[in-house]
């Protein structure tokens, strides 16, 4: 029992003397180890007289504490010491370059969302958009889809389970539910009964199934609306024009409307641009050919009523082209399926800069 003096002075002495923290780290197990000194006075209190063991366990705790102390102190003393020598022999050369960084790219889809939706921004139109899962009234009826029109048929249309109304349910096959869902919110309802306008555009996904070179079940659209009292077939030419030309970045590039079919349009239109073909490649700007790129028309009457609103007071036109295939003419991508192959060296090859400003 009177080794206690002893033990504290080896112990303290052991601490005060270790260089580092693994001399300190040997000092504690020597002490407070399972083996240590401290540790077998402890085993030994089992074996005194009831008085005895309370008067020496109190001398064995003190010690106990008063070494644990001893160490915290040193540790932190040492950490502080180790730390100034590693800041003291490790330098940076801070006029290094520095070391590379993978860098990410934006999407070629991405890409050309952001840019139509730059070009239409600027003609006052805004963004909309609502769910990829629809009901059958939005995607097909308010349109003027009757039940009978082939988009309705399981080989164009991915159909759903119902809900529990009995509500068919189906992946949007086109973005247009959401140009439906627009016209019938009370917000915009006002708006135009107030004298205003409604000009939209709706990027996002669509679903039909068909898959080739050039299509694809997911796919992206963007549609474009606008509703008022007075917008006839020439504003929507005068739009459409002046998108294509600032899209493609060809100042005359020449576009014809053709008549043609759309259930939710009357009069309806096919909208081709110029182009030309030499060695294969095509160019898209003044040539001898011609290519489709969109469809149009006027809203039909029955969309508008559908949509809570009076035919004969508004009217208005819109717009639909494939986001994917304006991006494969636009920057030469030749197959569509490629897009959504998460293929990381096509897209190093075809993907834009994330800094890059969107023209």
């Amino acid at each position: 029992m009177d080794d206690l003096s002893t033990i504290r002075s080896e112990a303290l002495d052991a601490v005060q003397a270790a260089a580092d923290l693994g001399a300190l780290e040997a000092a504690r197990v020597a002490v407070l180890g399972k083996k240590g000194s401290v540790t077998g006075l402890m085993k030994t209190l089992g074996g005194l007289a009831p008085e005895q063991r309370k008067e020496f366990g109190a001398r064995v705790n003190q010690l106990k504490g008063e070494i644990e102390a001893a160490l915290d102190a040193r540790k932190g003393s040492l950490s502080a010491s180790a730390l100034e020598a590693r800041l003291a022999s490790e330098k940076i050369d801070v006029t290094l370059p520095a070391r590379p960084a993978a860098e990410g790219s934006l999407h070629p889809i991405g890409q050309v969302m952001d840019e139509v939706g730059a070009i239409f921004g600027e003609m006052g139109f805004t963004w909309a958009d609502g769910p990829d899962i629809e009901d059958d009234w939005h995607n097909f009826t308010a349109l003027n889809i009757p039940p009978d029109h082939p988009a309705r048929q399981m080989q164009d249309t991915f159909y759903l389970p119902p809900r529990a109304d009995g509500t068919p349910m189906v992946l949007r096959t086109h973005t247009s539910p959401v140009q439906a869902r627009t016209m019938l919110s009370k917000d915009v309802q006002k708006r135009l009964a107030d004298g205003g306008s409604l000009r939209i555009i709706v990027p996002g996904r669509t679903f039909r199934i068909d898959s080739d070179a050039t299509h694809t079940p997911m796919f992206h659209q963007v549609e474009g609306l606008v509703i008022d009292r007075t917008t006839h077939m020439g504003h929507l030419k005068g739009c459409l024009v002046d998108f294509c030309r600032a899209f493609f970045e060809v100042d005359d590039l020449p576009l014809r409307f053709r008549p043609s079919y759309f259930p939710f349009t009357e009069p309806s239109a096919e909208v081709d641009i110029g182009c030309s073909w030499k060695d294969g490649e095509l160019k898209i700007g003044a040539g001898d050919s011609w290519l489709e790129i969109l469809g149009s028309g006027m809203v039909h009457p029955n969309v508008i009523a559908n949509c809570g609103l009076d035919p004969a007071v508004y009217q208005g036109f819109a717009f639909g082209m494939g986001i994917d295939r304006i991006a494969m003419l636009k920057y030469g991508i030749p197959d569509l399926r490629a897009f959504f192959d998460a293929d990381l060296r096509w897209l190093r090859h075809y993907g834009f800069s994330a800094l890059e400003a969107v023209k």
